[in-house]
């Protein structure tokens, strides 16, 4: 970073991923927020101009602020080590194996982490048979925002109908019953627990639009569950080699104690836009959206 007063970062925004729109007011709430903090800000939706953009920018710092495919699964991470330009939240490796689903549960098994069982199965198998015994969940191995999720209910007498767009392989999932939980990891500290409630699925709709869904912060869990939900959390972060910020999703069946959490999966760059789990977790640790941006451009790095 440049010894100038006032860094310039870049937020990258946008792109061609199927949740554009969310990383559209991600990048619009972080870049206001980095403007409050005296920061010199310039809004990038990202295309496939991308390098040529940032040579022209010539940022001290890149608030990555990109969601889904190409923006956090290691291709922008690899533009952004190829320039020298550092850069927020995970690096190349970690953000490649935390998008892909199945290689991320083999990390989390190895760490001796608590997963599902899963498959990965072509999508017209699934389309056609049962490829494991209801209930269980269908969607791409390597999307987030539970983008093209299916849930397959125990009296399903057919299989799902997958939509077209649904890629030729999928990700086949053992339902986990219970309580949707979350836990932010900032750097070495997990922040707190949220008890996620829904009156349905916890879908794209429930996660980012006003009143799809409340949250309990800290959840009123027993305390063996909370402890547990941190630990595996910062285990997960570690496990993966993330850098920043990363959220750990759980689920927790409260009638088989602590052997009913499981872990889910770790998104390695959490949403921040007004509705997101990540920013209330790190305000219920004292931490202001600002403070947490400015943290977030401070941790930045290229190095892996």
């Amino acid at each position: 970073m440049s010894s100038r007063t006032a860094p310039k970062v870049c937020v990258l925004m946008g792109g061609p991923s199927a949740e554009r729109e969310v990383s559209l007011s991600t990048g619009r709430e972080c870049a206001a927020a980095l403007r409050d903090g005296g920061f010199t800000v310039v809004e990038l939706d990202a295309q496939a101009d991308l390098a040529a953009r940032l040579v022209e920018i010539a940022p001290d710092v890149v608030f990555n602020a990109l969601h889904g495919r190409w923006g956090e699964d290691g291709c922008v991470q690899g533009i952004l080590e190829w320039l020298r330009i550092p850069y927020t939240h995970s690096g190349v490796l970690a953000s490649a194996l935390a998008m892909d689903k199945t290689r991320s549960k083999d990390v989390f098994r190895a760490a001796g982490l608590p997963v599902v069982e899963s498959v990965l199965a072509p999508r017209d198998e699934v389309a056609s048979r049962h490829v494991m015994p209801p209930p269980y969940v269908v969607k791409p191995n390597n999307e987030g925002s539970s983008v093209g999720v299916y849930l397959v209910h125990d009296a399903a007498n057919s299989p799902p109908q997958l939509d077209a767009a649904m890629p030729e392989t999928v990700m086949v999932e053992a339902f986990a019953p219970g309580r949707e939980l979350t836990t932010t990891v900032m750097g070495d500290r997990a922040l707190t627990v949220t008890d996620i409630l829904t009156d349905g699925w916890y879908d794209y709709d429930a996660k980012y639009k006003p009143g799809g869904s409340r949250h309990v912060v800290p959840a009123d869990v027993p305390q063996v569950i909370f402890d547990a939900c941190m630990e595996y959390a910062q285990r997960a972060h570690d496990a993966l080699g993330c850098r920043g910020l990363s959220r750990t999703d759980f689920r927790w069946d409260a009638a088989r104690g602590l052997d009913g959490l499981v872990l889910l999966e770790t998104n390695t760059q959490p949403g921040m836009t007004p509705t997101s789990l990540s920013p209330e977790q790190a305000a219920r640790a004292g931490i202001s959206f600002p403070e947490l941006c400015r943290w977030m451009i401070g941790d930045a790095s290229c190095d892996r």
